[in-house]
């Protein structure tokens, strides 16, 4: 939300104030370690399966969870169909129930560009 400057200082900020645990805070930055390195990348690719919407026109909360998708598709650890699933459950309790439908349109869209699905 804040760009890729401070963007390691804000997730460490968050993750201290939500007590996550060093696991959680391992897999999140590695997940956080692309989009900072991969940032422009990410949201070419983004632009490209979202045609009809440009990617600053979206809100910050499905513009984040699309990015974090992405990067987790990238990474390629984690079944694309659970990336699915987790991004749609971010969207729908930080944003709505358009969002989700939003998001799972345009991560399935993205992994199947990737030929991850």
């Amino acid at each position: 939300m804040r760009g890729q400057e401070g963007l390691e200082r804000v997730a460490t900020t968050v993750w201290d104030d939500l007590a996550i645990g060093p696991e959680e805070r391992k897999f999140a930055s590695q997940i956080v370690g692309v989009v900072m390195r991969q940032g422009a990348d990410i949201d070419a690719a983004l632009t490209e399966v979202t045609a009809n919407w440009r990617l600053e026109r979206l809100g910050a909360i499905e513009r984040c969870v699309l990015r974090l998708a992405a990067a987790e598709l990238i990474r390629g650890e984690t079944p694309p169909k659970v990336v699915i699933q987790e991004a749609v459950r971010l969207a729908e309790r930080y944003g709505s129930a358009q969002s989700a439908r939003f998001v799972n349109g345009v991560v399935d869209a993205l992994a199947r560009r990737m030929g991850r699905l």
